[in-house]
């Protein structure tokens, strides 16, 4: 299956279990694979025949913005449901979510959930 791929989307948010997590606010980056069938825009050339990954970052964006979650598990599902259900070519969906300031005393380059999601085919 053919993919748009969005590598080290930057995203400063209030995410965490920590008072000072929800108070301070951090980075945080996402790298999202979204599978789906591109043959008709390879062949268009067509905007309208694909998924802009412009508009995924949009409603990304907005999806891990506009509420503050304990969990990175939490924020990356609601990052997997926003794209499934705003874009109903897409099939499915990963997301790495990678919190690299987590408040953790250890040297480490960031830590991180990675979630796979599937349309419900009904």
């Amino acid at each position: 299956m053919d993919k748009i791929i969005i590598k080290s989307l930057k995203l400063f948010a209030y995410h965490g279990v920590n008072p000072e997590e929800k108070e301070n606010g951090q980075n945080f980056i996402l790298d999202i694979e979204c599978f789906l069938n591109l043959d008709i825009p390879c062949v268009s050339d067509n905007l309208y025949d694909t998924v802009s990954y412009a508009q995924i970052i949009k409603t990304v964006r907005k999806t891990f913005l506009e509420t503050k979650y304990d969990l990175i598990e939490k924020a990356a599902q609601m990052v997997a449901d926003c794209i499934l259900e705003n874009f109903n070519q897409i099939d499915e969906v990963k997301v790495i979510l990678k919190k690299p300031e987590a408040p953790i005393k250890a040297d480490f380059e960031y830590v991180a959930v990675a979630i796979s999601r599937k349309r419900n085919k009904v």
